[in-house]
């Protein structure tokens, strides 16, 4: 994909790697679709590019509505005229023990991280299969690869994520030019974490974050690699991780 005046909807982008990745886009000629549900937070981040001289659009919603997603597409066309690419960022980990039943954020966790992504590759897919060609980047995590304690819920939706970017890039891929990438990162110093409400967790995210993680503009730099790849080339999979992790 060529960056400059390609029109890419990011999710999740009020702040961590949704942020710094609408930065790094923007920063390189792309116009950025900016979607999260704070959406003073993304008018902030908007005037934040546009002072570096870039172009963003707001347009608040939850990943987990399709009707809003749908609108995100809407207001986009109609500001833009496409849709190029989509980066599919918004997730949570509210981190538990199994035992401990916190059947409510097993259920956020499958909205946001299945459901979010399912929506949005929906929302954008007609228009990008309208163009012959596009982006679709999928963040999933390191946690798709190998359980940790307290991940179980949080990892088979990560797993789900790589799974599914799989699929969509060998039925898309070959018969319509749209590249698909999943983005798998291990620890990375963003607040995905303030969602924890297991003590036990906590604690041990607490000896995990003692050691030098990713920040978030590693992983933007990862799907700005991904992005600018000439269109023969489909990056499957980023697998990146702090050096200090094991």
């Amino acid at each position: 994909m060529k960056l400059e005046n390609s029109t890419i909807i990011i999710t999740g982008a009020s702040s961590g790697i949704g942020k710094a990745t609408a930065h790094k886009l923007a920063e390189n000629g792309a116009k950025v679709v900016l979607m999260a549900r704070s959406e003073d937070e993304l008018n902030d981040l908007k005037k934040e590019i546009e002072k570096n001289g870039g172009v963003a659009l707001v347009v608040s919603g939850d990943v987990t509505k399709m009707e809003d997603f749908e609108n995100v597409v809407t207001k986009t066309k109609e500001k833009f005229g496409t849709v190029n690419g989509l980066i599919n960022n918004a997730g949570l980990m509210p981190l538990s023990f199994v035992e401990k039943l916190k059947t409510d954020e097993w259920d956020k966790m499958v909205d946001v991280n299945i459901k979010g992504v399912l929506n949005g590759v929906a929302a954008v897919l007609p228009e990008l299969k309208a163009n012959k060609g596009g982006n679709i980047i999928n963040i999933s995590s390191m946690a798709a690869h190998r359980y940790f304690p307290g991940g179980a819920v949080y990892c088979a939706t990560k797993a789900a994520v790589k799974m599914f970017s799989e699929g969509l890039r060998q039925e898309l891929a070959p018969k319509y030019g749209i590249n698909i990438t999943s983005i798998e990162p291990g620890a990375v110093a963003t607040n995905l974490t303030s969602t924890i409400t297991d003590d036990d967790i906590k604690e041990m995210m607490k000896e995990m974050f003692e050691m030098e993680t990713l920040e978030a503009e590693d992983i933007a730099n990862a799907i700005y690699y991904a992005l600018t790849q000439p269109d023969r080339v489909n990056i499957n999979d980023v697998y990146l991780v702090p050096s200090e992790q094991k």
